[in-house]
């Protein structure tokens, strides 16, 4: 079982910065990826950033440039960084690790991006 905990949302006006950390806990030996997910209000949760193991990222295209994912200390801890924020960054943002077959999520962080 692997634990994530998110840290960091908040309130922040358009054009400002937030950055996210999710800490994992429990048997991280086994993680392969981390990754965002974000979940809109009356959205479906999607995809924002990922990286992997061997340390390759990736970004949805609505973030790309604007976000950056890293993993210092890959499998213990995952970091956003969220710069040049606009209103429709609004969302609950989770945390998701990738062991094997098994997907773990936090429980998920608030980011309201509003003036």
């Amino acid at each position: 079982q692997v634990q994530l905990v998110e840290s960091g949302g908040g309130l922040v006006q358009p054009g400002g910065s937030l950055r996210l950390s999710c800490a994992a806990s429990g048997s991280i030996f086994s993680i392969n990826a981390m990754g965002w997910y974000r979940q809109a209000p009356g959205k479906q949760r999607e995809w924002v950033a990922g990286v992997t193991s061997g340390g390759s990222t990736d970004y949805a295209d609505s973030v790309k440039g604007r976000f950056t994912i890293s993993g210092d200390n890959f499998k213990s801890a995952v970091s956003l960084q969220m710069n040049s924020l606009k209103p429709e960054d609004t969302a609950v943002y989770y945390c998701l690790a990738t062991a094997g077959p098994s997907h773990y999520w936090g429980q998920g962080t608030p980011v309201t991006v509003s003036s």
